[in-house]
């Protein structure tokens, strides 16, 4: 059997800065990363590079799975503050937080990423607060779908020469008391020995490790989960925010319950995708730096929060099952609906769709969204809908199209202790999204170089 210093399972941005932390640091440092998906050079999307219109469900979603992660066909926002993008600063001081990041960001501009940030606006906030929307701050870089990929491809070929990386290939087990770690590929089943373990599994991962931490005792406590929509509109609609610091991230809580939804993701002049996550179809949005890729429009999640009490412990499955019911009744695809029908209680059809002012990016099934989403959460959008758009007249148009269902799924969180090792383990730790410390793609770059820092030190 072979032996390792740290084995990492999980190939994003959390598991590929662990692994570029403990090669710098050490270089011979034995490394092995394992990945479920494709290796980065062979994640192609049908549907973005242009071979069909709708989902054919991989076996592997290239868009959500594969090296470099999800976040490696995200728009590459990459957020500077404490202030939102997960819950390290529960746990670490801010400073050591922010630090962390700029770690982080230089390492990424050395593969590529650019210098430029937006930077925050105190007028915008403002004029937010005027009508009790609450707008977070931070310094924030755009680095484009495109010229993203092209930074975390960069990262993994200079990885590829300093770790053993292994793709295609699903990790099913870990003994945490002899810290082996049990995976199948094409080569038939196998296992390795590592001093250290580190689970990076992102959110396409989640389901497994909370599976895992269930079956080997480790206490876990659910955060939230986000269910809501994807929202498309002209540009110029909100390009007085874009411009200036380009996402505005707001949040507003509902008169009618005191929920709070979230706008969030915004993509500028960008589009609509959909991802596949084990067979559970929902939307997201992209934004390129080519100019050729542009559209006219821009697109944001809006997303309301939920917090679920004693006795139900599933709020995955409960986001999954509201995406599901989408995909039912869009015949195995997702929905996209006029906001004016949805307002005036019909259904979105192939014809009122195409007497649109605004052309959809995604060829998404045109339907009735009140039919998936509950009707709190309906209700919550709505009303935020509507004070959004005092801030950017426009919003609350007939043909704002809504996209269904977009969820964001919050992994559980394991008990660790100060350095993130796992309760009751030896050497195992865990990062990033997928153990619900982290929720952007700074945070779990991040989270990643502390972790190896913390075994290093060992």
């Amino acid at each position: 059997m072979k032996k390792f210093d740290v084995a990492i399972i999980g190939g994003g941005i959390g598991g590929l800065m662990s692994a570029y932390r403990l090669t710098q640091e050490r270089p011979d440092c034995k490394v092995i990363l394992f990945e479920k998906g494709h290796s980065i050079e062979k994640r192609v999307c049908p549907i973005v590079a242009g071979k069909t219109k709708t989902c054919i469900k991989c076996a592997s979603c290239s868009i959500m799975e594969g090296l470099a992660g999800a976040g490696a066909f995200s728009d590459g926002k990459y957020v500077i503050s404490t202030e939102y993008g997960g819950w390290l600063p529960d746990f670490l001081p801010k400073k050591t937080v922010i630090d962390y990041i700029e770690e982080a960001d230089k390492v990424l501009m050395s593969f590529g990423a650019p210098k430029e940030r937006f930077m925050p606006s105190n007028e915008l906030k403002k004029k937010c607060l005027e009508y009790d929307l609450h707008m977070s701050q931070a310094q924030l870089k755009h680095l484009g779908t495109d010229a993203n990929f092209d930074t975390m491809s960069k990262m993994c070929t200079y990885l590829k020469e300093r770790a053993e990386i292994l793709c295609e290939t699903d990790v099913y087990d870990v003994d945490r008391n002899t810290n082996t770690v049990y995976f199948r590929n094409k080569d038939g089943e196998q296992t390795v020995q590592a001093d250290n373990i580190i689970f990076a599994v992102g959110r396409a991962g989640s389901r497994f490790f909370a599976e895992w931490c269930h079956t080997h005792d480790i206490p876990m406590t659910n955060n939230q989960v986000d269910v809501g929509v994807r929202v498309e509109l002209p540009a110029i609609v909100w390009e007085h925010f874009s411009k200036k610091i380009y996402e505005p991230k707001i949040w507003y809580r509902s008169k009618k319950y005191g929920d709070i939804t979230r706008m969030f993701c915004f993509n500028e002049r960008g589009s609509v995708v959909m991802e596949n996550t084990q067979g559970v179809l929902t939307v997201n949005g992209h934004a390129y730096k080519d100019e050729a890729k542009k559209t006219e429009n821009s697109n944001f999640a809006l997303l309301s929060t939920i917090r679920f009490t004693e006795p139900f412990k599933e709020p995955i499955e409960y986001a999954r099952h509201v995406a599901t019911l989408s995909n039912l009744i869009s015949g195995g695809s997702v929905l996209v609906q006029r906001l004016g029908d949805l307002m005036n209680g019909r259904r979105t059809d192939a014809k009122r769709l195409a007497q649109s002012t605004v052309t959809p990016t995604l060829n998404a099934v045109p339907g009735d969204l009140s039919l998936c989403m509950p009707k709190r959460q309906l209700d919550n959008i709505i009303e935020t809908l509507q004070a959004l758009d005092k801030i950017a007249p426009g919003t609350m148009n007939y043909d704002t199209l809504l996209y269904g269902i977009e969820c964001k799924y919050y992994s559980a969180r394991p008990q660790t202790d100060e350095n993130f090792m796992l309760k009751g383990c030896n050497g195992i730790y865990c990062v990033g999204d997928g153990a619900g410390f982290t929720r952007s793609l700074s945070q779990a770059a991040a989270h990643g170089i502390y972790v190896s820092d913390m075994i290093l030190k060992k």
